[in-house]
């Protein structure tokens, strides 16, 4: 089998009308490689319907086209052909040479096209058409945004998910690998071929062989299993992350004719109520992060490197896990997780047969379901990241008892595609019972000849409040309706039909559930980024709650402004749920779009128990004394931050985050004052002080000792450009990436709060990608080579377009340019 790269060559365009061709007024295609997100160029509208949800991003239908020439002897007859898309934004059609191909429904989907009797030798063209139009619930991108692979196989091949790798027995001194091997004959005669597999170590070493003679009868696909056994084998796992490698080999009359490898991890993985999650017998508690798919400032375009970047600094920060929200994953991302050690709960659906969108995925659900599920579990199985599917996000039905059997339906055939990992589903209690609490909320009848103004208020039950005051907490409102028997009654079969209760901001279940249902074992799916002290808490205490999901880790674009601190002279202050224009992000992530980690990040990790210093986040002082709201994603308007010359001798708040005692804060050493703080203080203090420019200092004290300090100082002298590149080197291929880290500092690297506009131009076999800021709110585009700082940072995302040397300059006004050297370099 050949399989290649098929990213290059691609020319888009918006969707031209075909008589508007025919009269000349044709629209020009315009060159690109693969992935691509034909959004993210797109001019924002403030006025566009349910803008907030896309981030003012408005949809469109696209097309993209590619010629190439494919060589008379994989054009002969008998090969195939077959096209493999990991992911088109949405609705793709595909034709190949005029004629239909293909289509998918999913924008998420990976899907295959086989093009065996549509393409010839020499010239071809291949057309996909891709469109959106209000279906999505946040930035989804568009177009064809993930890789495109060219599969051409012989009438005897390998299936292009041919290879499963699982390990049913595992001790210290023997591991059993099974290799299930697909063979597909589409010739029209019987062959018998050979296969033979060897597995490697991490090393590269040998350690495992096996063969197996196939008889393959045309048309229909044989499967061999082939036992191998591992001498102490190197287990996989999230702090060892030991990849073993299956390479399998397929003989046809005494002739090599494919040969493929395929990568996985040996470990074991339990489940019970008594010791929660286990991975090679040991418990591991899930520090999770729900992540979209978007890669922030070059959109959704998944390029390998964005992915893994985004995992690499997830782990730092603290996690171990992360939740695909609200589709499957990509490719890249898992390969990343495998390499890094990330665990992965991969979510299948957002939405069932009940829309939440105009045009949303429940249009094609009933339709396409089980082929969208079993491609996401073909291309996962020799993941060994992943531990689990979700079969759903707040789906509506689940408290019905058709969402019951729909629930079964799913999760009966996740496990028979694949009975290796457990079966979950983000269940939100509230919605599950939407109907009778809108029911419940509505104005009751009293036998009154006159009706008083309370009458007329809306109830959900006696001497209850109204809805504006039941709303003024969106957490405890979801939580204690989640809690409620309706919800206990109506969710039963839901949460029956899985190995793992998936809980979207339900943490009011967690205790009472092991005495409902002893057998229940609870997952954290979704919950406040604000409150995870206490879900942390419940998770440490209760064996049979597995970890906790936030939302988010990564912040991305959509749900505009949904973690944002309201003031009084905010535009509409009193809407909860989303930020007007020009809103741009959801404002929630523990990590901003640009990969800066925010304070809520450094407090997370302090309660994790993985960071033994104490923080510093000071609130803006130019906001110091206003009325603020925040709603339940929001953390408070803190920077880590002791720059702020404009106020000198002016008020300021300084937050401080421990699991000491208690911490002490000095301002030019100079004692403020000590105040308790740790777990029974929620992690976190506030000091009421003056600024003065020069060093705030936090001392974390236990029982009276030191534990440790963290302090910050102010940025003195001219503003000087700093710019840092991840990594100076880089492969010469558009599946990697630079990203250059932009700083307005001091002499001493001290970090500037400001915004200034910064330029970056790239020299050499490379391109700007994109460039932005983590301003959440913003009339400034990523395609753009000028962006301004945004509390004095900004990121520059360099693709290679060949191998050489890359010169990447950065300026602004005032600044002295500084400039970056990355090598691109080629790769055998």
């Amino acid at each position: 089998m050949s399989r290649s790269s098929f990213n290059g060559g691609w020319q888009y365009r918006e969707k031209s009308n075909p008589f508007a061709e025919m009269g000349g007024a044709a629209v020009p295609y315009q060159d690109v490689t693969l992935p691509h997100d034909a959004m993210i160029a797109r001019t924002r509208d403030p006025e566009l319907p349910r803008g907030a949800w896309t981030a003012y991003y408005p949809g469109g239908v696209y097309e993209y086209r590619k010629l190439f020439d494919l060589p008379e002897a994989e054009a002969e007859a008998g090969k195939r052909v077959v096209l493999e898309f990991e992911g088109v934004y949405r609705d793709a059609v595909i034709h190949v040479n005029g004629d239909y191909a293909g289509q998918r429904p999913s924008g998420y989907a990976r899907f295959l096209v086989d093009a065996s009797d549509l393409v010839r030798a020499g010239r071809n063209e291949i057309h996909v058409e891709a469109r959106n139009h209000q279906d999505g619930r946040w930035y989804t991108g568009a177009g064809i945004y993930r890789d495109v692979w060219l599969h051409v196989l012989e009438p005897v091949h390998l299936a292009v998910d041919g290879i499963r790798v699982r390990t049913p027995d595992i001790e210290p001194q023997l591991a059993v690998v099974e290799a299930e091997i697909t063979v597909v004959n589409d010739s029209a005669a019987t062959r018998t071929v050979e296969v033979r597999t060897e597995i490697t170590d991490p090393g590269g070493r040998a350690v495992a062989s096996s063969s197996v003679v196939v008889t393959v009868l045309p048309g229909e696909p044989a499967v061999s299993r082939l036992r191998h056994y591992v001498d102490r084998p190197a287990l996989w796992s999230v702090d060892t992350p030991q990849l073993h490698t299956t390479t399998v080999e397929l003989y046809d009359d005494g002739r090599l004719s494919e040969s493929r490898t395929a990568r996985f991890g040996i470990r074991r993985l339990q489940l019970d109520p008594t010791w929660g999650l286990r991975i090679n017998g040991e418990t591991v508690k899930l520090r999770g992060a729900c992540v979209h798919h978007d890669n922030g400032v070059i959109g959704a375009a998944t390029i390998a490197r964005a992915d893994e970047r985004r995992v690499e600094i997830l782990k730092r920060a603290g996690f171990n896990a992360i939740r695909s929200s609200h589709n499957p994953v990509s490719t890249a991302m898992l390969d990343a997780c495998d390499r890094l050690g990330m665990l992965v709960i991969d979510e299948a659906f957002d939405m069932w047969t009940t829309g939440k969108t105009e045009f949303g995925a429940a249009l094609h659900f009933v339709e396409w379901w089980e082929r969208d599920l079993e491609s996401m579990i073909a291309r996962d199985f020799n993941h060994p990241s992943v531990v689990m599917y979700s079969i759903g996000n707040e789906i509506p039905e689940t408290g019905t008892p058709r969402g019951g059997v729909w629930g079964r339906r799913l999760a009966e055939k996740v496990r028979a595609l694949d009975d290796t990992r457990f079966v979950t589903n983000a269940v939100n209690g509230m919605l599950a019972v939407l109907p009778d609490v809108v029911e419940m909320m509505q104005p009751k009848p009293k036998p009154k000849l006159e009706p008083t103004d309370a009458d007329l208020a809306p109830a959900v039950g006696e001497d209850s409040p109204g809805i504006n005051t039941l709303m003024s907490d969106l957490g405890d409102l979801m939580n204690g309706i989640g809690s409620s028997e309706i919800v206990t009654r109506k969710t039963a079969e839901s949460f029956g039909v899985l190995d793992v209760a998936g809980m979207n901001y339900l943490d009011g279940r967690y205790e009472t559930d092991r005495e409902l249902f002893p057998n229940r074992i609870i997952l954290g799916t979704e919950t406040f980024p604000t409150r995870i002290d206490r879900y942390w808490d419940l998770v440490e205490r209760n064996a049979h709650v597995l970890g906790d999901f936030t939302w988010t880790g990564w912040d991305y674009l959509g749900e505009a402004g949904i973690g944002r601190v309201r003031y009084p002279d905010d535009e509409h202050p009193g809407e909860p749920l989303s930020g007007p224009y020009p809103w741009l992000v959801a404002g929630c992530g523990d990590i901003d779009i640009t990969g800066w980690r925010r304070p809520a990040s450094y407090y997370r990790e302090i309660v994790y128990g993985l960071r033994a210093e104490p923080y510093i986040a000071v609130q803006r002082p130019s906001r110091h004394g206003q009325q603020v709201q925040v709603g339940p994603w929001a953390w408070s308007d803190s920077v880590a931050s002791w720059n702020w010359g404009d106020f000198e001798g002016r008020p300021v708040v300084v937050e401080v985050y421990s699991d000491a005692d208690e911490v002490e804060l000095l301002v030019n050493d100079r004692s403020i004052g000590r105040r308790p703080v740790g777990p029974d203080h929620r992690f976190r203090t506030a000091f009421d002080t003056l600024y003065e420019e020069g060093t705030v200092t936090a001392i974390a004290y236990r029982d009276g000792v030191e534990t440790g300090r963290f302090g910050l100082r102010s940025a003195t002298g001219p503003v000087l450009l700093r710019a840092v590149v991840d990594r100076a080197v880089i492969r010469a291929d558009a599946s990697d990436l630079a990203f250059v880290e932009i700083s307005l500092v001091d002499g001493e690297g001290h970090r500037f709060v400001e915004e200034r506009p910064v330029t970056v131009t790239v020299t050499g076999p490379g391109v700007l990608q994109g460039m932005g800021s983590g301003n959440p709110a913003t009339e400034e585009t990523f395609t753009s080579a000028t962006h301004r700082t945004y509390d004095g940072q900004a990121v520059a995302v360099v693709r290679p377009s060949g191998a050489g040397r890359i010169g990447v300059t950065v300026t602004a006004a005032g600044c002295t340019p500084v400039e970056v050297v990355v090598d691109a370099i080629e790769q055998p």
